[in-house]
């Protein structure tokens, strides 16, 4: 990582990752990278059924991949080939997509490359579902963010309501569910807490409070 101050933030789908590493890298004047947004703009790009390719055609299109980083906090713009990622990856399809094609090992292994390259031009905020565990495990500050399905599909829900894109609250918890067990359970890279990460359950917590502790962690 060289002079780079990297802080990661692990959880899994709907705890609020973004929001609060957007909040603490602006905290920190540094930029944030949403490593999920890598995975669901290769799945995006791709397209349904990519996953099924095969390794060869996979990373021949993966050759074509370049990613870039501007900007810090919640301003910090992730840029895949020269054009910023936007709201295109944000659907619950895309999301699905995403956890499908970050089982491949020819996947995850170009984005682990991806995301170390730009940890070692910028100091970062990193969150994901592996970054204290695989991409940055020397970081020297780790989070783990979680909390009840329940809540992460209520905060789902709001945040798409907040986007004009309609959903059932129902439904949700079942794809958040679904996503729990598939990112907890695959074999390469499965999402749990690193040994030494400070895990930080915010079922009950509003966001003010898990900046707080965020703040205090890396202070």
């Amino acid at each position: 990582m060289g002079s780079t101050l990297i802080v990661t933030i692990d959880g899994p789908a709907g705890v609020g990752k973004s929001t609060m590493a957007k909040q603490l890298a602006r905290h920190l004047e540094i930029p944030y990278l949403d490593t999920g947004a890598m995975f669901r703009s290769v799945a995006w790009k791709l397209g349904d059924g990519s996953w099924d390719w095969g390794e060869a055609k996979i990373q021949a299109a993966l050759d074509g991949f370049d990613y870039a980083l501007s900007g810090i906090g919640e301003d910090s713009t992730l840029s895949l080939n020269g054009t910023a990622i936007g709201n295109e990856i944000r659907t619950e399809t895309v999301g699905m997509w995403a956890s499908n094609v970050a089982t491949l090992p020819v996947i995850r292994t170009f984005l682990k490359k991806a995301q170390q390259d730009l940890g070692a031009k910028f100091s970062l905020v990193a969150e994901g579902r592996d970054m204290g565990t695989v991409i940055f495990p020397d970081a020297p500050h780790k989070f783990f963010l979680d909390a009840s399905v329940d809540e992460r599909a209520r905060r789902r829900f709001k945040q798409l309501e907040a986007m004009d894109k309609g959903a059932d609250i129902d439904e949700l918890k079942e794809q958040i569910a679904k996503r729990d067990h598939q990112d907890r359970n695959r074999a390469v890279a499965p999402l749990k807490a690193a040994d030494d990460a400070i895990t930080i359950d915010t079922t009950e917590m509003n966001k003010d409070q898990v900046l707080a502790a965020l703040k205090e962690g890396v202070a």
